[in-house]
């Protein structure tokens, strides 16, 4: 049944290519307009180009959608701010917004830079939040409104990404919280962890060869990922769509502030973090007492997940 979301204004930002492409492609196909938002930089947030967030918007408009494109960074609040005004503009309100762009500047903590640090959080973490904020004026007006963020299973920890998992588990606190903020007006907010074979996450050669295994599927009918050609392409990114679409609907009205893992054949909803066990002392703690109890209570069976390794001889 398409047409779900027939009359929506929808946002999706860093469109132009992999998960993003495929959430508006699908967002279209449903019926809403859409604004296509991608600065068009490199995968470490260099530089300009428009054309991905062109090519999307000629392909929504082919198959009879209505897209329009955005350029601006989410970096900034005046980017949001103008992504969002894109949308009202171009097509007189805002309904849906899915925030998907980002970048990586992975580097172990120790070797990681200032700028390094800073560029994923202003993209990831700030560029959910100019977004949201503006996109929160106008739902609040109107007394509804659809936010799908992206956040991911690094932020439970990942070597080398210190910047990027502090980012993505951020935007799942910031996910619960604005769940809470803007529930009371009619709005949703979730999360989602994709799992995907982007240019994110693939090498440029296996990108350029699942790429070309993807359009054949496509160019033949394909739809099932079981028909993948190789494992890769059981993650192709259109696979993660369906569930941010569907939370963007009126089936999902009750889902919020909840997060998501989704990829391939696989939907996974996200514990709450929960207090796994707790000790009580009357006055308090002391340290004496801690030695004492801690590693027969809170500490039982708890092991280091990065043991030392042992240091290399001098050569």
């Amino acid at each position: 049944m398409a047409g779900r979301l027939e009359g929506k204004v929808a946002i999706v930002t860093g469109a132009g290519r992999g998960i993003g492409r495929g959430e508006a492609m699908l967002l279209a196909r449903e019926g809403a307009r859409v604004v296509v938002n991608d600065l068009g930089g490199g995968t470490a947030g260099e530089g300009e180009d428009q054309s991905p967030a062109d090519a999307v918007v000629a392909e929504i408009r082919a198959a009879g959608g209505e897209a329009v494109a955005n350029y601006d960074s989410v970096a900034t609040m005046e980017g949001g701010e103008r992504i969002v005004r894109t949308a009202i503009d171009a097509f007189g309100g805002l309904d849906i917004l899915v925030n998907n762009a980002g970048i990586l500047r992975d580097r172990m903590v120790f070797n990681m830079t200032e700028e390094e640090w800073d560029s994923v959080i202003d993209v990831h973490l700030k560029g959910h939040f100019s977004t949201t904020k503006h996109a929160g004026l106008v739902f609040r007006q109107q007394r509804s409104g659809r936010i799908v963020n992206t956040s991911s299973e690094s932020g439970l920890g990942n070597m080398g990404q210190a910047n990027y998992a502090a980012a993505k588990e951020g935007i799942v606190g910031m996910t619960r919280t604005c769940a809470l903020d803007l529930g009371r007006y009619g709005a949703t907010v979730n999360a989602i962890r994709p799992r995907a074979g982007t240019r994110l996450t693939l090498s440029p050669e296996m990108e350029e060869a699942r790429a070309r295994r993807l359009a054949a599927r496509r160019e033949r009918g394909d739809a099932d990922a079981a028909q993948a050609a190789s494992p890769v392409d059981a993650l192709d990114p259109d696979l993660v769509a369906p569930l941010v679409v569907y939370l963007c609907t009126d089936a999902a009205a009750d889902v919020n502030g909840r997060d998501f893992l989704v990829g391939g054949d696989e939907i996974s909803l996200m514990s709450m973090p929960v207090r796994e066990r707790t000790i009580q002392r009357e006055g308090g703690w002391t340290l004496d007492a801690l030695e004492r109890v801690f590693p027969r209570t809170l500490g039982a069976g708890l092991t280091n997940p990065a043991t030392p390794a042992t240091p290399k001889a001098a050569s």
